[in-house]
């Protein structure tokens, strides 16, 4: 099992992988609007904070020897259900015709106030 820390600038903030890779799966940690350059925090509008989430877990992909085309499965978490199709939009724009499961989960909050965290499952 390989596991990753860093990739570029972004870190991993706690007692986590950024990613793990077992085998020919790689499993990407919640990830936020973070800036992989400056690791600046990038409150903004859902759409903004989607892409770059959307980018972050695709930065750390590429580093596991995959990208998104590979994604089977992503779980995106939302403060609230209302912001669904702003997402939604940025998803479809984002993968184009590739569609992998997912799974969106409304919650009260994120952490350090974000709109939006999202995980991943790829093959390599």
């Amino acid at each position: 099992m390989k596991k990753i820390f860093e990739v570029g600038n972004l870190k991993s903030n706690g007692h986590y992988a950024l990613a793990t890779i077992h085998q020919d799966t790689v499993y990407v940690s919640g990830q936020f609007s973070i800036d992989p350059e400056t690791r600046e925090k990038k409150f903004g509008r859902i759409e903004e904070e989607t892409l770059q989430a959307l980018k972050n877990v695709e930065k750390i992909l590429e580093a596991a020897g995959s990208n998104k085309e590979q994604i089977l499965r992503m779980t995106l978490y939302i403060p609230d259900v209302k912001l669904w199709d702003k997402v939604d939009a940025v998803y479809r724009n984002f993968f184009g015709e590739h569609k992998p499961a997912r799974t969106v989960v409304p919650t009260n909050e994120l952490h350090f106030g974000f709109k939006i965290e999202i995980d991943a499952i790829a093959y390599i």
